[in-house]
């Protein structure tokens, strides 16, 4: 475990929790680690949920199917980042997403309540870990209402604009990676892929961006 502490001192959840007390913490949360093969499932649309997950090397990606068998690309996760927090903590027993490894990984598992509840030892980092986790519930529920915005959107250039200046604003820069391929990405804000390219082409023609494969820049105001 003690290989790990660097990446999780990087994770929101682990904010302020000091190197000395990781060891005590992850103790205390009886947490697991479990590594996944490329492409492999993580955790199936409709499976039993009740961990969170730690990153602690590559990278997954959560979708949804739709009953048409439509993928809705919902995020792409890396290193440090967290997910299934915001299903447990709204007592989802069912996973209504499916979260698959898109390269080899290692993931922490995490028994929620272990995390909301403090533990007969009266930990002194326990109300942090708390504290924390609130803090990442409420970024998670800004993602999500992100998403939504971009979604709104009625044309695909309005959509792919508005998810480069939510971008742009988290990087505080013009220029910013993105975390998916063009199928991704497509899938991401619900559009045909061809017309996505299509509409990038225009976009870049315009001076309105440029981009070199997951690198972009936004050329105007916004």
């Amino acid at each position: 475990m003690k290989n790990y502490f660097d990446i999780l001192s990087k994770s929101p959840l682990f904010y302020e929790v000091e190197h000395s007390d990781i060891k005590c913490v992850l103790k205390c949360l009886n947490a697991k680690i479990k590594k996944f093969d490329k492409e492999s499932i993580i955790i199936f649309q409709g499976d039993r949920i009740e961990q969170i997950g730690i990153i602690l090397s590559g990278r997954i990606r959560i979708s949804k199917n739709d009953f048409m068998g439509n993928k809705n690309i919902l995020a792409e996760l890396s290193q440090s980042d967290i997910f299934g927090e915001t299903l447990v903590s709204a007592q989802i027993k069912k996973s209504p997403v499916t979260v698959e490894a898109v390269t080899g990984c290692e993931i922490m598992l995490i028994d929620y309540n272990r995390i909301i509840t403090t533990c007969s030892s009266a930990c002194v980092f326990h109300t942090k870990l708390i504290e924390n986790m609130v803090k990442v519930l409420a970024e998670k529920n800004l993602m999500l209402n992100n998403k939504l915005e971009i979604l709104s959107k009625r044309s695909i250039r309005e959509k792919l604009m508005q998810y480069f200046i939510f971008q742009a604003e988290m990087k505080k820069s013009r220029e910013f990676d993105i975390p998916f391929s063009k199928n991704a990405l497509a899938d991401f804000i619900c559009v045909d892929r061809s017309a996505m390219s299509r509409e990038l082409s225009k976009m870049c023609d315009e001076k309105l961006i440029s981009y070199d494969k997951s690198h972009f820049e936004i050329l105007v105001e916004h």
